[in-house]
């Protein structure tokens, strides 16, 4: 950052402040760049540098990446504060159906809704619709087929919500639990007479 003058340094960090809390959502790397004149690689360096700074200084509000995307906003360690001003956000509730939805969606996304149901093995309507609704899912295109069926795909509140920066990030599977997962699967399908 040695090229920009210390003037329009502090500038450009008052100006991507501004820009992201104004946004109150992810703002794409070009977008910020653009706004504040500067190259995508000098304006990350910027970003990572007011990242390093809220993280030390003890502030109460943060920097996350999403995607190549960022966003600001407040630290969980201090929701407690946030609810004594505000009345307290309805608790989304993710059940063991949902999170197995979920999971099958993330791992294999784009994904239809029968693929889904062929995996679990039972109807995923619910699930799917909740977690539309959670905004933890969306539609992502349709499939190529007749019918055109719905592709869905995660969305950035999935990875705000586990704490994630990518997809390329989710836990890899553990191929000894896949197979015993997939054994244990096979077992329970009923053997047609």
């Amino acid at each position: 950052m040695s090229e920009i003058l210390t003037e329009d340094l502090n500038t450009a960090r008052a100006a991507i402040e501004a820009i992201l809390f104004t946004m109150g959502e992810s703002v794409s790397l070009d977008k910020i760049a653009a706004a504040i004149g500067q190259s995508e690689k000098t304006t990350k360096k910027i970003i990572t540098s007011m990242m390093d700074e809220y993280e030390e200084s003890k502030r109460g509000i943060k920097i996350i990446e999403l995607n190549g995307a960022y966003q600001l906003c407040t630290k969980k360690d201090l929701y407690e504060y946030l609810i004594k001003v505000a009345s307290a956000p309805k608790k989304r509730v993710i059940t063991d159906v949902m999170l197995e939805t979920l999971s099958i969606i993330a791992y294999k996304q784009p994904v239809t809704k029968s693929e889904i149901e062929n995996i679990r093995g039972v109807k995923s309507d619910h699930a799917v619709n909740k977690l539309i609704e959670y905004d933890l899912v969306c539609e992502v295109g349709r499939l190529d087929a007749p019918g055109r069926p719905i592709l869905f795909g995660t969305t950035e509140e999935f990875l705000r919500y586990f704490g994630i920066n990518s997809i390329e990030n989710l836990p890899d599977i553990d191929p000894v639990r896949y197979d015993e997962f997939r054994q244990e699967a096979e077992n329970e399908i009923p053997v047609k007479n």
